[in-house]
């Protein structure tokens, strides 16, 4: 049993078991006829926005700025030992996010 494990072998078995499940399901599905309706576009059944929806990359910059301040200080605190100094650096970056989140 362990030559199922073996990629090449396990590979070719997953093709030959997605085909038998896919020649199951074609022949479950039924005859279809082509429509308009079948070859547009899914849009969960509402109309489309007439305004634009992209405000601008400032909301995203500033999610990305304060998730790289918070994932770079704590890289530098988890580098560091337990000193008076990393507990300074940890309340600099605690008022930096914070000043992050107020805008």
């Amino acid at each position: 049993m362990e030559i199922l494990l073996v990629p090449p072998i396990a590979f070719v078995l997953y093709l030959v078991l997605v085909g038998i499940l896919s020649g199951i399901g074609r022949a479950m599905a039924g005859k279809h006829a082509q429509s308009a309706l079948k070859s547009s576009i899914y849009a969960s059944g509402e109309a489309d926005h007439v305004s634009g929806g992209a405000p601008g990359y400032k909301p995203f910059f500033l999610i990305a700025l304060f998730f790289a301040v918070l994932h770079l200080g704590v890289l530098v605190l988890g580098s560091g030992g337990l000193t008076p100094i990393t507990g300074l650096y940890l309340l600099g970056l605690m008022l930096a996010l914070v000043a992050l989140i107020l805008g």
